[in-house]
């Protein structure tokens, strides 16, 4: 496939419309699906929360009851309409940095994206994006690895880095093209952001319109380490937006690998908490949410989930 340019023209006015934590859900939770597992149908008032539960030594906790889970939005108590755990397929985006810098590290990188995708629901939909100062769709979505290892291997190795403007991209493909009810991005990149259009502060605000979960790997060099410290910094508060999580791992191949086959698992333990908020629609302003667990086996767990979204605009007529 001739890989094409994602442009910024369609990307805010779709982000405009997608301004909402996730797009919109029904009542019905549990229905059946046809590869077996739940569907959540559509319905615009669910707010729906991806949360990842660990104990203390860090392992998964998959086995806790729906009336273990509170929901609090603005500090106000939410009432539950979906509190499962269930391994569902996921659109999921690789975005691959193909900056200069990058040349020497690719081929242990897209080895490390593929254990990912061999790691995931065998129903997973995946795209690739590779970028530098631009970014391209390299692959869309498929399920077929050899597309992907293709897609994977069109390297240029050449120009600088321009990470918000590829992961504000590759959101706005991801929320316009993907079929699963699950969204995330893993992006792998190896320094400060130097050439994007858009700040760190419009990419959060951005994040925080849509429900993709973004994972970020970040193969920092030591050469200047005021950089690293900047943009790890950068990456921490990207993740922390979306409810995913940030690596910095060694150089060495086994250690990107092994990352990459965490967030696979992250991705797949996850439970899907839902609410219908109590906020009046009326106010349009950002909205923080905790997700708070009583276990009833007294263990002491972690909860991650997003921060918080901004409720979908509603169109006015004129």
């Amino acid at each position: 496939m001739k890989p094409r340019l994602l442009g910024f023209a369609p990307v805010f006015m779709s982000m405009v419309m997608l301004a909402s934590i996730t797009p919109p859900f029904s009542r019905v939770m549990a229905q059946e699906g046809q590869r077996g597992g739940y569907v959540i149908r559509k319905d615009v008032n669910l707010v729906v929360l991806p949360t990842t539960v660990l104990d203390k030594n860090g392992k998964f906790v998959t086995d806790l009851p729906a009336e273990s889970f509170s929901v609090f939005e603005n500090k106000i108590l939410q009432k539950l309409a979906i509190a499962k755990h269930e391994d569902i397929p996921v659109s999921v985006g690789l975005v691959i940095d193909n900056s200069g810098s990058m040349r020497d590290k690719r081929d242990s990188v897209n080895a490390a994206a593929l254990a990912f995708v061999e790691s995931s629901n065998p129903y997973d939909e995946t795209f690739v994006v590779n970028f530098s100062d631009e970014f391209f769709l390299d692959q869309e979505f498929t399920s077929s690895v050899s597309e992907l290892e293709e897609a994977l291997g069109n390297v240029t190795g050449r120009g600088n880095t321009a990470v918000y403007d590829a992961i504000v991209g590759s959101m706005d493909y991801l929320m316009e093209n993907g079929k699963r009810d699950k969204k995330a991005l893993l992006v792998v990149t190896d320094g400060e952001d130097h050439a994007s259009k858009l700040t760190l502060r419009k990419t959060i605000a951005e994040i925080q319109k849509s429900n993709a979960i973004i994972y970020v790997v970040g193969v920092l060099g030591e050469e200047d380490r005021g950089a690293a410290r900047a943009a790890k910094r950068a990456i921490q508060e990207i993740v922390d937006a979306s409810g995913g999580l940030a690596f910095f791992p060694n150089n060495n191949p086994v250690d990107i690998e092994e990352v990459c086959n965490i967030i696979a698992h992250d991705i797949r333990n996850q439970y899907t908490i839902g609410y219908y908020s109590s906020v009046s629609s009326a106010d349009q302003s950002f909205r923080r949410v905790e997700i708070r667990v009583k276990d009833p086996k007294k263990r002491d767990l972690d909860v991650r989930t997003r921060t918080g979204y901004f409720p979908k605009q509603v169109p006015v007529k004129k």
